[in-house]
């Protein structure tokens, strides 16, 4: 089953390798291994890849938030 994804997301896009690349960035920056131009090319990318990150966690909360909602108003439960 393919799970729907944001429309801001490209295709093949998935939290946990966005989460991944953030981590590597910030390894590099931490560990010198940049150039300072590219300390903030790598920095630009983080910050797009956590924007990307917090749009998808944004739209699961609304879809849990809709799910639980026809929990509480379902008679039947």
């Amino acid at each position: 089953m393919t799970r729907p994804r944001s429309p801001d997301l490209p295709p093949g896009w998935t939290y946990e390798a966005a989460v991944a690349k953030i981590e590597a960035i910030i390894a590099k920056i931490e560990d010198g291994e940049l150039e300072l131009a590219h300390v903030f090319d790598q920095f630009a990318i983080a910050v797009n890849h956590l924007h990307q990150c917090e749009a998808f966690l944004a739209q699961r909360q609304h879809q849990m938030d809709l799910l639980i909602e026809t929990l509480i108003n379902d008679p039947d439960l």
